[in-house]
């Protein structure tokens, strides 16, 4: 339950976290601070990495709960 519980606040700020990244790039590309290119990159990177992070996130809970009891 612990680890449950753990993990979907985790990711609740993951969401938090990417999608402001996600409104950084979209500032910068409409003030032609980055390319189009880059805004690509920089956004799919940060959706990517936060999917990975946020599905590993419940073993390494699990661990240390584990480590813990």
């Amino acid at each position: 339950m612990e680890v449950i519980l753990a993990s979907v606040f985790s990711a609740i700020i993951i969401v938090i976290t990417v999608y402001s990244m996600l409104k950084v790039c979209l500032i910068a590309y409409k003030r032609n601070e980055i390319s189009l290119q880059k805004f690509i990159i920089f956004t799919t990177s940060s959706i990517v990495i936060g999917l990975i992070v946020a599905s590993v996130l419940p073993f390494g809970y699990q661990k240390v709960i584990d480590y813990i009891y």
